[in-house]
């Protein structure tokens, strides 16, 4: 797992400290000490067979690396060893990568509300492993840093790039919390599904916020609930079977708090109720799912007895 492509680039920037930085800690990111199953998953990307690649595809749902493999089987078993797998779809070859998330169905909503993308310096926090990284290449970047503290998504996405190996997209396991202070450097910022497990809202914002250069773009996606300014949903314990959702506010609130936070030009570009097609179980993510988190009767409420999954996405500038 070579960086050494991103720290000459961030080097080139001016952010020499960052790289000392990373590169103080990149040696302890990918070891046992880390995770007990990574010497299982590091034996998985050592089994990726050879592809004869003839097209890689970034801008169709599926994320594909079409060509020949002469040993179909030993690819299939390589990925089956990296799951669960929760972004995607992924094609690679003759396999493919049914995920619990068709995340081709949130790209196909944000992308249009987005300023261009082209030659844009990009982060994607909590970016799982790198769907929307990969398919934000279709745009022309100039580059993409998806930080995301799960090793296993990010040996998934090293198993991807064994393949599509493009030197503009990067992913790195670590938190926002752990980038840089007020970095001001990043054309756009995209946080997707994560601020509704933040014990302080706000702090992410101002975070957010602070990786941005002036002016520049902000895309946030997030749970929501209905009702006006002020409402604010704290589940007592567990939202959608998950022990670990803290706040979800009404639109209005949630406009609220990025005003608070000093972005402008906040809008609602897109509010959608979360469907099973979009979400479940799949032989790549065996699991439980969207489906037996929602109330069997009532499928417009949680197991819990709160409203069912509702997300917004809003864009604002700093």
């Amino acid at each position: 797992m070579n960086y050494q492509s991103l720290f000459n680039r961030l080097e080139q920037a001016g952010l020499s400290d960052w790289v000392v930085e990373l590169s103080a800690t990149s040696e302890f990111w990918f070891s046992e000490q880390q995770h007990g199953d990574f010497a299982r998953w590091n034996k998985a990307l050592q089994m990726l067979p050879e592809i004869q690649i003839k097209q890689i595809d970034l801008s169709s749902p599926a994320v594909s690396v079409q060509g020949e493999c002469a040993q179909p089987e030993q690819l299939h078993a390589a990925l089956s060893q990296l799951r669960p797998w929760r972004k995607g779809p992924y094609k690679i070859a003759q396999t493919e990568i049914d995920t619990e998330w068709r995340s081709d169905f949130k790209w196909d909503r944000v992308l249009p509300h987005l300023s261009p993308l082209a030659q844009r310096k990009i982060l994607d926090v909590g970016c799982g492993n790198g769907y929307h990284c990969w398919r934000m290449l279709s745009q022309q970047p100039e580059l993409v840093i998806g930080i995301d503290p799960s090793i296993l998504f990010n040996m998934q996405f090293q198993a991807l790039n064994h393949y599509i190996q493009d030197s503009r997209v990067h992913l790195l396991p670590m938190t926002i919390q752990q980038m840089p202070p007020n970095m001001q450097w990043f054309d756009t910022v995209f946080s997707m599904g994560i601020l509704y497990h933040r014990r302080s809202p706000i702090d992410h914002l101002l975070q957010l916020k602070s990786l941005l250069k002036a002016g520049g773009e902000l895309c946030l996606e997030t749970l929501v609930i209905e009702g006006e300014s002020g409402q604010v949903l704290v589940p007592e314990a567990r939202y959608a079977r998950m022990n670990n959702v803290w706040f979800l506010p009404s639109v209005a609130e949630l406009l609220n708090w990025f005003r608070r936070c000093g972005f402008r030009n906040s809008r609602l570009v897109d509010i959608n109720q979360t469907s099973i097609q979009e979400q479940r179980s799949t032989e790549w993510m065996p699991f439980e799912s969207l489906p037996e988190c929602l109330d069997q009767h009532n499928p417009k409420l949680t197991v819990e007895g709160y409203p069912a999954p509702l997300r917004a996405i809003i864009i604002a500038q700093k």
